[in-house]
């Protein structure tokens, strides 16, 4: 629970992990323009992220849902920490608002795999040669075992969902590259996560 602000939506992942993710998107998000965050989830990333960037206006986004705990923690960022707009991966309709880069922390491994499929679909449609989109969460390699922290999750999260579950960074990689998508970056993170950078290719 977050003591100060009750009312709010509080994960302490996100407080564990904002730092080690914020000296990577230094590395790979533009000087300016908007950056698109897909699957916000409670905000505090969304909160904390503008707050680092002040040159660029975040945009959060997640289903309807989860947007009125998102536009509780945009009360204490910057003018930059943009609205939250309502965006679900898994719909056939699915159109991304216009962006210079797109952040997606911990979300891939919650959707449904099409999910995965329809985000780069989308992004291809709407980045820029050159643009970039980062990913956050744990994959698996098919050159390694699962960790046992993650296999254990993996299970968890199958358990209550079939159709979440973590992914194949091999095909994750493939559905990207089908998408003009080249993978800049693979950066191990705390707690056997990873930063992946996929850059739109020219």
């Amino acid at each position: 629970m977050n003591v100060s602000h009750p009312e709010r939506p509080y994960a302490i992942a996100c407080d564990r992990n904002r730092d080690p993710i914020l000296a990577v998107l230094r590395e790979c998000l533009p000087a300016k323009g908007r950056v698109l965050e897909i699957g916000s989830g409670t905000g505090q990333h969304a909160a904390y992220f503008s707050s680092a960037f002040p040159n660029l206006d975040w945009l959060p986004s997640d289903l309807p849902q989860h947007l009125a705990g998102i536009s509780l923690w945009r009360q204490e960022a910057g003018q930059n920490c943009l609205a939250p707009v309502g965006l679900d991966l898994l719909s056939d309709a699915l159109q991304l608002p216009q962006a210079d880069a797109i952040v997606c922390i911990n979300t891939l491994h919650i959707v449904a795999w099409q999910g995965t499929h329809q985000l780069f679909t989308a992004a291809g449609r709407m980045l820029s040669p050159g643009q970039a989109v980062y990913l956050y969460g744990p994959y698996r390699y098919a050159d390694r075992p699962l960790e046992p922290s993650n296999e254990q999750f993996d299970q968890w999260l199958k358990a209550r969902d079939p159709a979440s579950g973590i992914r194949n960074f091999e095909d994750l990689s493939r559905i990207a590259q089908e998408q003009g998508f080249s993978l800049e970056a693979d950066v191990p993170m705390p707690a056997n996560n990873r930063s992946l950078i996929f850059r739109r290719a020219s």
